[in-house]
This record gives structure tokens, sequence and C-alpha cells, in this order.
């Protein structure tokens, strides 16, 4: 406790190269600590981005290929499945819900998916959390769109506004359907997904803009705005925004039992009539994820070396005041402090600077996880847990301190055999 007392004193005496170390440690152990959760949480909300989805049903291709084109609308799906084994499959015994999605078309370089109702009903994404609206509704007629967050934030689109579809995705879009203009009637509320960069339109207006009975459909909207929206009616209506599309780009499933899966993806995956591919989303995200193993090697690496930056800031710092402190050391030497004395009070020094730096970089760490976890769960998608720190992370900070312990030996016996040189002599 003496030594402890005394190793106090002595950081207090020099304050300011003491506190400039204890930050320096602080910071690198919050980096550390908010790199490890980010990285953590970052792989949990990637493999949610969607939620509740038993099977995504596309033409046949690779697993990933599937998986990013459809979920993440990331390159293009090479054929499209019919229409007519869409109906097929989604009529199978078992299946609670199908989702259509028609993805190729495109506005301002942002992704179009036409789809239907059941998409806003069932679609869910983080931990099965539902798609909700900031403002306005679902479409209920043709030519009415609904978007994505980011969508409406990025071009400033608001409720009434009208929006012109372009064929082709990307920023290099082939035709514009200007003759047919979508009403925004609805924004969603942020999601952190390619939800928010995508606008929905109905089905049946795929087939609408890009089919010879384009002005057959812009006149059934307007007879059907004439009419109540009476139940009855919007029943009628929701059919008519699915249509009969040749084809779809991929459709989702969503089982009445987790039993169907395998049954059915089988099924899918040995469908006759078509080159079809069922994957379950779940698994071939952690497959994806795996790929990107590589990315996370090298957080945790970036992370590693800006702590030992900061230990050897440290070592750094008791070095360079240690020619200093060789009157102080002498005094002590000569009230009875033995050299092994001199050795442990350098050493609790280090400790107590890497214990207190530990302190203050986890309340920085908490202080930056509840300050950004609005922002990266809106603009990242990443859902933050704001917990305990977990057993790895708890082992991490012990590493810190042993490898703090170690940085601290080096002074300690540099100051052991200074002690043992100047014995009970005062050299000013």
């Amino acid at each position: 406790m003496l030594l402890i007392k005394l190793a106090t004193k002595s950081l207090l005496n020099r304050k300011a190269s003491a506190l400039l170390t204890l930050f320096t440690i602080a910071i690198s152990v919050m980096l550390l600590m908010s790199i490890e959760r980010v990285r953590v949480d970052a792989k949990s909300s990637f493999s949610n981005t969607i939620s509740g989805t038993d099977l995504i049903v596309g033409a046949r291709t690779g697993d990933i290929q599937l998986l990013l084109s459809s979920v993440f609308r990331i390159g293009h799906a090479n054929n499209g499945v019919s229409w007519k084994s869409y109906q097929y499959i989604s009529e199978q015994s078992g299946v609670k819900w199908a989702i259509p999605m028609s993805l190729g078309d495109s506005h301002k370089g942002l992704a179009v998916l036409g789809t239907n109702k059941d998409y806003f009903e069932h679609y869910r994404f983080a931990k099965k959390q539902p798609l909700s609206f900031s403002q306005g509704h679902e479409f209920n007629h043709l030519f009415e769109v609904v978007l994505g967050a980011e969508v409406a934030n990025t071009l400033g689109y608001q409720l009434g506004d009208e929006v012109v579809i372009a064929h082709g995705m990307g920023n290099t879009s082939f035709h514009n359907h200007d003759d047919n203009p979508f009403k925004v009637v609805g924004i969603l509320n942020p999601t952190g997904t390619p939800v928010d960069k995508t606008l929905h339109i109905p089905l049946a207006a795929i087939d609408a803009i890009h089919g010879s009975h384009a002005h057959q459909h812009e006149a059934a909207q307007a007879d059907a705005n004439d009419h109540d929206h009476d139940h009855d009616h919007d029943q009628h209506d929701d059919v008519d925004l699915v249509g009969t599309p040749k084809q779809i780009t991929a459709f989702l499933l969503g089982f009445d039992s987790p039993l169907y899966t395998l049954q059915v993806r089988r099924n899918i995956n040995q469908y006759k009539d078509e080159a079809l591919l069922a994957i379950m989303p779940g698994v071939t995200l952690r497959e994806l994820w795996e790929m990107l193993s590589i990315v996370e090697k090298i957080l945790l690496l970036f992370s590693i070396v800006v702590v030992l930056i900061s230990l050897l800031g440290m070592l750094t710092s008791l070095l360079s005041s240690l020619n200093q402190r060789r009157r102080e050391l002498a005094i002590l030497r000569s009230v009875g402090a033995r050299p092994w004395h001199i050795f442990t009070l350098i050493s609790v020094e280090s400790l107590l600077i890497t214990g207190l730096g530990c302190i203050v970089g986890i309340a920085l760490f908490y202080a930056l996880m509840l300050l950004g976890a609005d922002y990266l769960q809106s603009h990242a998608g990443i859902s933050l847990n704001i917990a305990l720190l977990s057993s790895y992370e708890l082992m991490l900070l012990a590493a810190i301190m042993v490898a703090g312990f170690i940085v601290g030996l080096i002074p300690a016996t540099r100051a052991y055999f200074y002690s043992l040189a100047d014995g009970m002599s005062i050299k000013i």
C-alpha cells in the first residue's frame, strides 16, 4: 500500500506527462473496444439485413450472387423466374406468404423494385422488425411509388411529388419512361438496409411502363381513382396491382413451420420445368461473411497496433523521466528503500497508468456507443448492442493490462540498476 501511495504521488508530481500518457491509452482502449463491438454487431446486423424470410428463390446461379442481387441490389440476375413457376411454388403446402420481386429499373442510380402489398406486411429486417411509414402509406394504385428513407432524404422528395422511372440499373439508364410518372404516396422509416435506397412500385406497373398496354393501365388507374376506397375495392385493386407478368427477378417465401423449409428448398432446386435455385438467407449470409473475414482481421490488427503504440508512448514517457528522477530514487534509497522497492515502484506506476487508461477508455467507449448508435443504425444498418462487456472484450482488457505491466518492466529494470549503481549517493 505504501508503494501504491508513493507511485500515486509520483504520478501526481508529473501529472502533465502522466495524463497525456493516460489519455493516449484511454483513446486506444476506446478504439479497440469500439472496433471489436462494431465488428461483432456489424456481423449480426449484416446477417439480419433480411429477417424472417425462410427462402429466396431465383434463377439458378450462385447462392451469394442470388443473395446480393435480390437483397443487397448488387449485381444483376442473369435470368428471371417465370410467373407460372412463382404461382405454382407459392401455392404449395406450408407456404404462408410469398413476395414477388422484379428488379431492373432505376431512378437516378437507385434501384426500383416491383412487388406487391405483402412486401410491406411480411418483409422483416434486423431482429424481425417490420417496415413502417414515416409519411403516407403503401401504394394503392398502379402509378404510385413508396420511397425508402434515403431516397427521400437524398433527393428531397415529398408526398405528392412525381418520379420518372428509367429502364436499366445504375447511373446509366437506357430509357426514361417520361410518359408514365409515378406519384409519391409513402416514405418508409430508416432501416439501415438496402430498403432505404429503393423505390417500391406495384408489380403490374413494371409491365405497364414496358409493355404496349400502358395506356390501358393508365385508364384503369384513372377509373379506379374515381371510386370510393372501400374494403372490396381494395381487394380488387390489389389484384390489379400484381397483374400477370411474364417473369420476375426473384421471390421471397415464408412458411407456416420451419419443417417445410428444407423440403420445399429441395423440391425447388430439383424443379424440372425451370432451372431455379432456393437459398436460405441466413446460411448464405454467413458464407458471405466468411469471405469478408479478412476485413475483420485487418480491423482487429489495426486496433491492436493502436494499443501497442500507446503502450510504447508510455514506455517512452517513463524512460525519458527516469534520468530526471535519479535524485528522487537516491533519496528513497537513503531512507531505506531497497532496489526491489524501486523496481516495484516503477512497475506499479505503469500498472496504475494502464489501469486508469483502461477505465477512462471504457467510459469513452460507452459514451461513443450511445452517441453513435442511432447514426450507425440509420446510415450503416449496424444495430449496436450497448450491453456489458463480453468475456472476449474483458480478455482484451486483461491482455492490455498484462502488456502494460510487461512494458513497465523495462523502465523498472533500468531504475533497479540505477539504484544499485548510485547506492546512497545523491546525483544532481
